[in-house]
């Protein structure tokens, strides 16, 4: 018995590396669709941690936009989650730990 023919498979360069991409015509509309919300999703994640960053530098300073910025990382973490960027409970997670921060960096020492 014949084996079936191999598959062709087209190669190109995704991200600078050299990848297979299937020839079947979803599959490669799938794979475009994916490299689009890597993308977003990248960003997103880069702003949630810029936003903590900021955050923790201004209640480090005791600014007085430290409650607007903590504000707004919380806000960003609600947003990624509810997008399914990063998990729920991970977003909880990591508001717990930053306000657990702040409030260690704004409390008066005894």
């Amino acid at each position: 018995m014949l084996a079936p023919p191999a598959r062709l498979v087209c190669r190109t360069f995704i991200r600078g590396e050299l990848n297979q991409v299937a020839n079947i015509k979803s599959q490669i509309k799938r794979n475009r669709t994916n490299e689009a919300a890597r993308l977003r999703n990248k960003a997103a994640r880069s702003e949630v941690k810029t936003r903590i960053k900021t955050a923790v530098s201004s209640a480090a300073a005791a600014s007085e936009s430290a409650a607007e910025d903590l504000r707004m990382a919380v806000k960003r973490l609600d947003k990624a989650a509810a997008r399914g960027i990063i998990h729920k409970n991970q977003a909880s997670n990591r508001k717990s730990r930053l306000v657990k921060r702040i409030n260690a960096l704004t409390s008066p020492e005894a």
